[in-house]
């Protein structure tokens, strides 16, 4: 299944979720966070378990329909009814906000397998994707994840508002649009202990819903960095996501060459293909590229 877009959609929003299954988005996360007010908790849990329950097998462009919930922080006082509302529905996974390391994707795992019995659901089948850079010392501890044991962990992410507000930084970007120093460190560190984990990096979002080629700058660079995918908040970025996140048909066409030279060659260490030498890492990558289309 293609996870190359994450779309945030409001859960309290009546109007947001009738649409979000349309906006070709492959996950669709239903916000009971920060896009909703405190009084509008209790609705906003009660929207998302319909929502969840009329798309449980959803299916958009022939592909199956991501379906994510965004709880509250495991430091409110709202997370455990957030759960006990929506995994009835069975999301396929649970967006963790302000982990403050593997301890808190535990915590968190524990809830979900005492719901998953009471509700029927395959043990382990919800998965957890914590946003881990959050607070200053979840931003330096990003490693940690790497030797933990956490098999329901489907990924890493990463955001810049609420890192911004905890070091009391006036700015994330330079003039020419580029990530400061601190905000640099905790993508690379996101990107780095996801693959050596074995799981999806998924970039932040692009702030600026209106900027166009600025997204398409930002999605064309996570993708070429090695992100698996990138968050969304509004629906017109999700095209422009998809887009990048999607192998030309020349790529894919070198790829398969690649992957065709070293099957007709299978001891070789490198070949040249059109005046270009060609290696295993080559190799890895044309597999992945393909991997990726399919």
């Amino acid at each position: 299944m293609a996870m190359r877009s994450w779309l945030f959609v409001p859960g309290d929003s009546e109007k947001k979720l009738s649409k979000a299954a349309a906006t070709g988005a492959d996950v669709v996360i239903l916000d009971l966070e920060d896009s909703v007010a405190e009084s509008g908790k209790q609705r906003a849990r009660e929207l998302t378990r319909g929502w969840l329950d009329v798309y449980r097998e959803h299916l958009t462009g022939g592909k199956k329909l991501g379906r994510w919930v965004r709880i509250n922080a495991l430091d409110s006082p709202f997370w455990r009814e957030d759960l006990l509302a929506v995994l009835p529905g069975a999301p396929d996974g649970i967006m963790l906000p302000k982990s403050a390391g593997p301890d808190s994707v535990t915590q968190l795992a524990a809830e979900l397998y005492e719901l998953e019995g009471r509700n029927g659901i395959p043990s382990g089948s919800t998965r957890i994707l914590p946003l881990v850079s959050e607070t200053a010392q979840a931003a330096i501890t990003i490693p940690a994840y790497i030797t933990a044991p956490l098999p329901r962990l489907a990924g890493l992410t990463w955001g810049a508002e609420d890192l911004s507000a905890a070091i009391g930084a006036s700015r994330k970007r330079g003039p020419q649009g580029e990530w400061t120093d601190a905000f640099r460190f905790v993508r690379v560190q996101t990107l780095l202990t996801a693959h050596a984990k074995g799981v999806m990096a998924i970039d932040t979002l692009h702030a600026d819903f209106a900027d166009e080629t600025g997204l398409k700058n930002a999605a064309e660079a996570a993708r070429s960095d090695g992100f698996a995918g990138m968050l969304a908040i509004h629906p017109a970025q999700v095209p422009i996501i998809n887009a990048a996140f999607t192998p030309s048909e020349e790529e894919l066409s070198k790829a398969r060459a690649i992957v065709a030279a070293f099957e007709d060659n299978p001891d070789a260490g490198a070949l040249q293909i059109e005046q270009r030498m060609i290696d295993r890492p080559h190799l890895k990558l044309a597999q992945r590229l393909l991997g990726i289309a399919q």
